[in-house]
């Protein structure tokens, strides 16, 4: 849907009940990023009252959610191409883009989306028909003929492109079970901390609730945490107690868990030991509960 600015939360509620609901019926569940429009009180407050519940995707990584990060790329890549030259006239031809996405082998599955979603193949058009007497169906055609073909090329050129940088990055993923607790990468989770540098790597641990695929698990978050539960392995690692040695045997105590709220991450705050002016700025030195001193930092 070619819009002409990023939507507001209720806009795009509108939008996806004008050109979604109504063909397939309303979701069970919406999993989508932090983008502004799904982290607003509009947009919780409209699901809520059609009964539909909201995850928060964990950040971005093609592979997680069905591939829909991926999907954006593809497109984007083609749309980046045609309109360098024609940039005035794109959403007249972004129908064309679609249907040749629409009509394109998935490698996964071995049929097109229309194959997957209607049961049947739609058929193309006929481009090497007779010209029409009607000069402006003639000029239709033609620039529909070479959009579409550019669509395919482009299309065709991103999925050679993306499984090839795939397979030079791939490795065999470790293989995790039901049970076994891991480390979450906090790389694409945005955390309330003024230092990103100082702040963990990783959150957890956290216990595996079962195997989406070889590569995609879910995890038992706590259920405060308001993000979509399912990972990619690669922000994934083992979880192996640690020993203190100087006591013997024992498990060394975990730093606590951040709070997790509607727009991001936060920390229980155990004192504030200073403060200060920066122009027009007061700042607070924080200690934090759980931290040792050296996590202390100035926030505003």
């Amino acid at each position: 849907m070619p819009l002409p600015g990023p939507p507001t939360a209720l806009e795009t509620a509108e939008y996806l009940f004008n050109h979604i609901f109504r063909y397939y019926g309303l979701p069970e569940d919406i999993v989508s990023d932090r983008g502004p429009q799904f982290t607003s009180r509009v947009w919780r407050a409209f699901f809520k009252r059609l009964g539909v519940t909201i995850s928060l995707s964990s950040g971005y990584h093609p592979q997680t959610n069905g591939q829909t990060e991926q999907k954006i790329q593809e497109i984007g890549r083609f749309l980046r191409t045609f309109c360098h030259s024609h940039q005035e006239s794109w959403s007249q031809f972004l129908g064309w883009a679609e249907y040749a996405q629409n009509s394109l082998q998935q490698s996964t599955t071995g049929l097109t989306p229309f194959q997957c979603v209607l049961g049947y193949q739609p058929p193309l058009f006929p481009w090497d028909g007779e010209p029409s007497d009607v000069p402006a169906v003639d000029y239709w055609f033609r620039e529909s003929e070479r959009v579409w073909g550019e669509a395919h090329r482009q299309l065709q050129r991103a999925l050679r492109r993306h499984r090839s940088t795939a397979d030079l990055r791939r490795s065999q993923a470790p293989a995790y079970q039901p049970g076994q607790k891991v480390w979450l990468s906090t790389r694409d989770i945005k955390l309330r901390l003024p230092c990103k540098k100082l702040s963990p790597r990783f959150i957890g641990p956290f216990t595996i609730v079962r195997q989406i695929n070889p590569v995609t698990y879910r995890l038992q978050l706590p259920p405060e945490y308001r993000i979509h539960p399912v990972f990619h392995v690669s922000l994934l690692k083992p979880h192996h107690p640690s020993v203190l040695l100087s006591t013997g045997p024992g498990v060394a105590e975990e730093p606590p868990l951040p709070l997790l709220v509607d727009d991001g991450t936060a920390y229980l705050v155990k004192e504030i030991l200073d403060s200060r002016r920066r122009g027009s700025r007061l700042e607070y030195l924080v200690d934090w509960e759980g931290y040792g001193p050296e996590e202390r930092s100035w926030v505003p």
